[in-house]
């Protein structure tokens, strides 16, 4: 389980909320599996939905890229 302050604390560079939305993709890519919430981004564009720009970022990678039990047309 990675923690979004840990991933703040490891990327000090990140200069705005769309950089930290790129690492959390980022991590997921690299198998990281679960996102703890567990602080607020404090960039100026951070937007009010930000809770489900990051969940959206991380699971993202999952919808696309992970197993899919869905049927083709070929099935």
């Amino acid at each position: 389980m990675i923690y979004l302050s840990e991933v703040l604390i490891q990327n000090p560079h990140l200069e705005s909320f769309n950089q930290l939305v790129e690492v959390i993709g980022q991590q997921a890519q690299q198998g990281e599996i679960h996102l703890k919430i567990d602080i607020k981004p404090n960039y100026p564009d951070t937007p009010s939905n930000w809770e489900d720009q990051i969940e959206g970022a991380f699971a993202g990678v999952y919808s696309m890229l992970g197993p899919s039990n869905a049927c083709s047309e070929e099935d």
